[in-house]
């Protein structure tokens, strides 16, 4: 089958035709570039819809806690990838599809307008051949006196015409009607490639989608309520306890009179205390639990806030300044190391420009260390009102610190805790708490081993002199204060300063005790 051999003499409705094709072409173009409209303004309305109900977060205090909120903030996040593989959706579809639809279509109509020039050509040709045998003709019939000659030029022009008209019909026309049968077969073949590329460029992203939508499943699988509720118990549980019943007061008779369970002076002396308790600034009136609460700026020490929530708050405030104590304890400690390397390798560096970095560090260290004592302070505080929590171990060293200063092997601290003097430990002549821990009668077990950067004398009461190089056991950590307590192999014990020490603690040793 073949358009030059069947259709030979429809070059008009070839023509027609090849035009349909290509408008037809040209029409899907334009379907597919409004799809892909429709594709971005529906991934840019699913990323504006995220982006409305997505949080702002300005600190971390503001983060999602509970389940369903992170579950909802789980499917917006799929929801906003899933927005992404419909761009990807369109991307494609404009880059494959509509942008070889429109580069193919151009061809088309400049190959096209090739083949039917030809074909035009051809056509004139053969028109000027039959004008040229039709003249003839008549000439023969005018001229019947030169009949011969006549005949002879029509039987030339007949047999050149006849000769044209096979060539034209059985060889130019196939050729040209040949080349727009493989030009429209090609187009035929496009389109069934766009076809195909139209489906894919929605079915490859749909293993990802399809991830999307598991992970907004097990985001609502992963809702809690349980956990959700017992966040909102520690978000706001105030510590108080339910005040007691009012005593009935006779005023007629000025009289308490009796109850069953006692005398209604009793219950009202226990009241009293009970509201003494509860109460927050007023004692008469109603309690603020049960109300609003009271206006006011917030304090350093979070005693505005209920026993329970401000116990919370200054626990998280101690974390926070363990954190920057172990940074800066860190950045001490390379220093150190640098410094060494300094002094060893004077060409490497002067060590005296590091002098200024490590006075800040240590100020920073020291700053911090104040800071961690009186949050504990007040956090014994807290928790000695709240009762049943346990007596925490280095609350005497925070009274220490705060009555009588705190040593440490760089230097001491006065009463007042801006002013630092430098210089070896202090002797003090009054019992110290180094006294207290050495009068047990079992000795501590060993939760680690350290060895002595540094020689140190020990020379006051309660400390443990060592050599440098010197491996000891360790006995109890440091609890903020700069010492660590070590032991002998013979037995003796006593306490040295951490920055002296490289320590190295068992971490599943029985012995191990943590301080909370």
């Amino acid at each position: 089958m073949s358009w030059g051999t069947e259709l030979w003499d429809q070059f008009d409705s070839l023509d027609k035709h090849t035009q349909w094709g290509i408008d037809f072409l040209e029409r899907y173009a334009k379907f597919v570039k409004e799809r892909i409209e429709i594709e971005q303004n529906y991934a840019k309305q699913l990323r504006n819809l995220v982006k409305k109900y997505c949080p702002k977060r300005s600190s971390k205090d503001e983060e999602p806690r509970f389940t369903s909120c992170i579950a909802f903030f789980n499917i917006l996040n799929e929801l906003n990838d899933y927005a992404g593989q419909r761009e990807v959706v369109a991307e494609e579809m404009a880059h494959r599809v509509y942008g070889e639809l429109m580069r193919y279509a151009h061809d088309l109509k400049t190959e096209r307008k090739m083949h039917l020039q030809e074909g035009r050509k051809a056509q004139q040709y053969l028109d000027m051949c039959w004008k040229q045998m039709d003249n003839a003709k008549q000439q023969l019939n005018l001229r019947t006196h030169m009949a011969d000659e006549n005949k002879n030029e029509y039987a030339a022009q007949l047999q050149n015409f006849n000769g044209e008209q096979h060539k034209h019909f059985y060889v130019v026309i196939p050729q040209i009607y040949k080349q727009l049968q493989e030009m429209d077969e090609r187009r035929t073949i496009k389109l069934s490639e766009c076809y195909r590329g139209f489906a894919d460029s929605e079915r490859k992203v749909i293993p990802i989608i399809s991830k999307c939508l598991e992970g907004m499943i097990l985001a609502a699988k992963s809702v809690d309520e349980r956990r959700d509720s017992q966040m909102v118990v520690d978000s706001f549980k105030s510590g108080f306890e339910p005040p007691g019943d009012f005593p009935f007061e006779d005023y007629s008779q000025h009289i308490y009179r009796t109850i069953s369970d006692g005398t209604i002076s009793a219950s009202k002396q226990e009241s009293g205390k009970m509201d003494s308790k509860t109460t927050v600034g007023k004692p008469k009136g109603k309690l603020w639990l049960f109300g609003k609460k009271p206006k006011g700026p917030a304090l350093e020490d979070f005693s505005h806030l209920p026993p329970e929530q401000r116990r919370k708050k200054l626990q998280q405030r101690i974390d926070e300044l363990n954190r920057e104590l172990q940074k800066e304890s860190d950045q001490k400690e390379a220093l150190n190391k640098m410094k060494d390397v300094y002094e060893k390798n004077p060409q490497m560096g002067d060590p005296g420009s590091l002098q200024p970095k490590l006075a800040e560090t240590m100020n920073n260290i020291d700053r911090l260390r104040m800071e961690i004592h009186k949050n504990e302070a007040w956090l014994s505080e807290v928790e000695g009102k709240t009762g049943g929590r346990g007596d925490r171990r280095h609350s005497s060293d925070i009274n220490h610190l705060v009555t009588q200063g705190r040593e440490s092997p760089e230097g001491s601290y006065t009463d007042d805790a801006n002013q630092e003097v430098r210089g070896p430990p202090q002797q003090h002549g009054h019992h110290n708490e180094f006294d207290d821990e050495f009068e047990d009668d079992d000795p501590l077990p060993a939760i680690g081993h350290c060895k002595a950067i540094y020689p140190f004398d020990g020379h006051n009461e309660g400390t443990l002199a060592m050599k440098e190089g010197e491996v000891l056991y360790i006995i109890e950590e440091d609890k903020g204060d700069g010492w660590t307590r070590a032991r002998r192999q013979n037995g003796e014990e006593g306490y040295v300063p951490t920055s002296y020490i490289d320590v190295t603690l068992e971490k599943n040793s029985k012995g191990a005790v943590t301080y909370i």
